[in-house]
């Protein structure tokens, strides 16, 4: 249909008060077993890709607080998860 708007989710993971909002094509399920395994262990760097297709890594451990929400966003054609081709500027907001 024409002039149909198009939707995608857009997950939010907030790490000690800190939010990332993930990229396109991340398995939440690995994600949450691996934040889950740092925690109960001595601690990891876990990573993911963020929006602008941009890598992050992040260090949890038992005093970590992870927070994951999901919404439902305009659909952005840029946010593919490939971090070969990052968009966007570091302070625009994403």
């Amino acid at each position: 249909m024409m002039g149909e708007l198009l939707t995608m989710v857009r997950t939010e993971v907030r790490v000690n008060g800190h939010a990332y909002l993930l990229a396109q094509g991340q398995d939440l399920e690995d994600l949450r077993q691996r934040f889950a395994a740092a925690a109960q262990g001595p601690g990891a760097f876990i990573d993911f890709t963020a929006v602008g297709n941009r890598a992050v890594s992040v260090l949890i451990n038992r005093s970590s607080e992870i927070t994951l929400s999901s919404e439902t966003v305009q659909h952005d054609p840029r946010d593919t998860g490939d971090e070969n081709y990052p968009y966007g500027d570091p302070f625009d907001g994403f």
